[in-house]
């Protein structure tokens, strides 16, 4: 059997793995929280880490075009174990977004059904597992098949509701209604001495991590060298343009205290239609906002695990856990990512309510993707200055003083966010600040755990044995 994978992506697949992996529409509630002042926190998260990170992971994606993207790049610059630890922080704190993500399309088919469901703890646990177990399926069938449903999805899915939802804002605005927030300087100015400030802008750089998802890819990458790139810069502009407009239009019509982080873009989407007389627009928008969802849960299904498969080739996984499918897929670390995936969601079950749930996952989440990003701008650094020989389709412009400014905003703004995310919100915390501590305290060590494990288990005769099952 041939074990290289075929070229099946090209630069419009990148665009759109990109854009659903990052520019969901499950995050603009959260952000939507912050009124008139998103616009800010926006502009001021992409410079600071959105646009670094697109411009690094650029650069790296082209020079080496390799399968396993960043476990890649961090084996080059430090050796296997800096490599490991870098791609399962990415695979880890993705396994906890799945119940994030499949919570949204739980939240969002109530209104198929009785929006009063959101709220239900065991109606959430039952679809987070329903779902994410047909996507896994559908994922052993291959990366083709899975590019494909992303493409489609993610058009009728995201692409749609996100203009339309942005469309119904400007009406809105345009008609001379009641808006929930103000665009006055000192609202759209946030006042730096309050806590709240912060803790705002954490959530917002957690709605723009997943850009260096399509690396993991490479090998299957049609002309690597140009096609990165462009779609990386065409993504970057639709992904900031899309999620500011969006969070706005959710903010003018639904006030804050009665947001919901789960169906609170339902909401904003009822109060327009029924507005406008339009309500029975209300099932095709959230049958709509269910496949965009869906469309962003196949890529990370698959991407990560990928990721975790070249790792475990290097000798940090027994052969049973390297199988792959005649489609390329990783067959039981999709299984055994599956079973952790239905274990994290009982916490749906045992948290005071699903709001503070959601919250504290996110916030955990956002934890182990700031120490992935931290891995890759050292690997960054590093391969610099490892390899300054090497031709770079793509370098971070400036020369050694880009070099140093885009590392020097990353590591700032990921390390601030890191501190932050220990801080609670008042507006969904009201109570028990030392609880939120100590349960997300622990669930970082317990993450941290495996990969130290893994590197004492490592065993040479483990190295890459690739079977096929």
């Amino acid at each position: 059997m041939d074990n290289t994978p075929k070229k099946v992506l090209g630069t419009f697949s990148l665009v759109m793995i990109t854009i659903t992996c990052v520019d969901s529409i499950r995050n603009l509630p959260s952000s939507a929280l912050f009124g008139s002042s998103v616009i800010f926190f926006f502009c001021l998260a992409a410079i600071l880490f959105f646009i670094p990170t697109a411009l690094i992971c650029a650069e790296l994606s082209t020079t080496w075009p390799e399968q396993g993207g960043i476990y890649t790049w961090g084996k080059k610059a430090f050796g296997r174990g800096y490599g490991l630890f870098t791609v399962w922080f990415q695979w880890t704190e993705n396994v906890i977004w799945y119940p994030l993500s499949l919570s949204f399309i739980a939240g969002t088919f109530t209104y198929l059904i009785t929006p009063h469901l959101a709220t239900n703890k065991l109606y959430v646990f039952a679809i987070i597992n329903i779902v994410f177990w047909v996507c896994t399926l559908i994922n052993l069938k291959g990366l083709k098949l899975s590019a494909k449903i992303t493409a489609w999805f993610g058009i009728l899915g995201l692409v749609f509701p996100m203009c339309f939802i942005i469309l119904l804002g400007v009406i809105w605005i345009l008609g001379g209604h009641h808006l929930q927030v103000h665009f006055n300087q000192q609202a759209m100015l946030p006042h730096f001495n309050h806590p709240g400030v912060w803790i705002s802008l954490s959530a917002i750089v957690m709605s723009l991590t997943g850009v260096e998802i399509t690396t993991i890819h490479a090998a299957e990458v049609k002309k690597p060298q140009r096609s990165y790139p462009k779609a990386l810069l065409i993504a970057t502009i639709f992904i900031l343009i899309t999620l500011i407009l969006g969070s706005l239009s959710i903010a003018i019509v639904v006030p804050a205290s009665k947001l919901s982080l789960i169906s609170g873009i339902m909401e904003a989407f009822h109060d327009f239609l029924f507005a406008y007389h339009l309500q029975w627009l209300s099932p095709i928008v959230a049958i709509s906002l269910i496949l965009g969802a869906i469309a962003g849960l196949n890529n990370w299904i698959i991407g990560p695990t990928k990721g975790i498969m070249v790792a475990a080739q290097d000798g940090y996984l027994p052969p049973l856990l390297q199988r792959q499918n005649r489609h390329h897929a990783p067959k039981p670390l999709l299984l055994l990512q599956g079973l952790i995936v239905t274990l994290l969601s009982c916490l749906f079950l045992f948290m005071p309510t699903v709001n503070s749930s959601y919250w504290l996952l996110n916030v955990l989440t956002t934890q182990l993707y700031m120490l992935m990003y931290l891995c890759i701008f050292f690997s960054f650094l590093r391969l610099r200055f490892k390899y300054p020989k090497t031709h770079r389709p793509f370098a971070v412009p400036g020369g050694q003083i880009g070099m140093w400014l885009v590392c020097l905003l990353g590591v700032v703004s990921m390390a601030f966010t890191f501190y932050i995310g220990f801080i609670p919100p008042k507006q969904i915390f009201h109570s028990g600040y030392w609880q939120y501590d100590l349960i997300l305290g622990a669930g970082l060590l317990i993450f941290c755990i495996p990969p130290l494990l893994m590197q004492t288990m490592r065993k040479s005769a483990w190295k890459q044995t690739q079977t096929y099952n």
